[in-house]
């Protein structure tokens, strides 16, 4: 459907058959459905030296790619307007490189969701969260196969850069002491969004001034986009803009019993969990 593969990432591991791509995803799918059943009944696990770990690891891996596309493309002299398959030479072929890690960073990013399983944040594993996990590693097979290099660079550098920011605060916020510090959620959204249609902006270029670059790959990553700038729009409001209900506020007693400064409540769902006191 798409013509030839490019030749240059041929043997390139994961790349030759979509089947290993697409049972890793089926897996994936399935670990989620599984684990959620297996833990119904278990207490939540802790595993904050695995995330601690995990987390810099990501991060780590991120920062490398985010440079390294950057020096890559620095040196083919890439147009950042718009820039075909091959004409970097040497260039394109450490662009490609870098962003075989990319795609191949988004099977390992599966384990966002299996932490989430064990420790049992069911509330965190949403549409968008499962959607977006699944969708990428199998979108960026194809990009690696058909689209290795050129215009393909843009969305993960600046999808780099996003996680860098983005798992440094997952690692800081398994430390308690850490969190205090971490007021930044809301604007790392915010920096996610702009991400999206910044590339949507760059990809389109590429469509109104066209260099060669494929021009149903140009619409599809922008549909793509798209849907997750809808996404995460959604989720933006729902987390950040909600107000509290009139019943919510006709409930809300005139007397509380404050202790410290604090309402009672606020020590009975301390570390996330409500307890019933019965009167003494």
């Amino acid at each position: 459907m798409f013509g030839p593969r490019d030749p240059r990432v041929r043997g390139w591991f994961l790349l030759d058959s979509y089947l290993p791509t697409f049972f890793l995803t089926g897996a994936y799918l399935l670990c989620i459905w599984l684990g959620n059943q297996f833990m119904k009944n278990r207490p939540a696990f802790s595993l904050r030296a695995h995330l601690i770990v995990y987390n810099l690891g990501i991060t780590l891996l991120s920062l490398y790619m985010f440079i390294e596309l950057i020096l890559a493309t620095w040196e083919g002299g890439y147009n950042l307007q718009c820039q075909n398959l091959d004409s970097a030479g040497e260039a394109d072929i450490r662009v490609a490189k870098v962003l075989w890690w990319y795609y191949f960073s988004k099977v390992i990013e599966f384990m966002d969701t299996i932490f989430f399983v064990l420790r049992k944040k069911s509330s965190q594993i949403t549409f968008l969260h499962v959607y977006h996990h699944a969708t990428m590693f199998n979108i960026w097979w194809c990009v690696l196969n058909w689209i290795p290099c050129g215009q393909s660079f843009f969305g993960p550098t600046l999808n780099s850069f996003i996680h860098v920011l983005m798992y440094s605060y997952y690692g800081l916020s398994v430390i308690p002491s850490m969190r205090k510090y971490l007021w930044w959620k809301k604007y790392l959204t915010q920096a996610q969004l702009i991400q999206f249609l910044l590339t949507i902006v760059h990809t389109l270029s590429a469509a109104v001034k066209p260099c060669g670059f494929p021009f149903g790959c140009l619409m599809f990553q922008s549909s793509y986009m798209a849907t997750l700038v809808i996404l995460f729009i959604n989720f933006y409001i729902k987390t950040y803009q909600k107000t509290p209900s009139r019943m919510a506020i006709k409930e809300t007693p005139l007397t509380t019993e404050i202790k410290n400064g604090f309402h009672k409540d606020y020590f009975a769902t301390a570390n996330g969990f409500l307890k019933n006191k019965k009167a003494q």
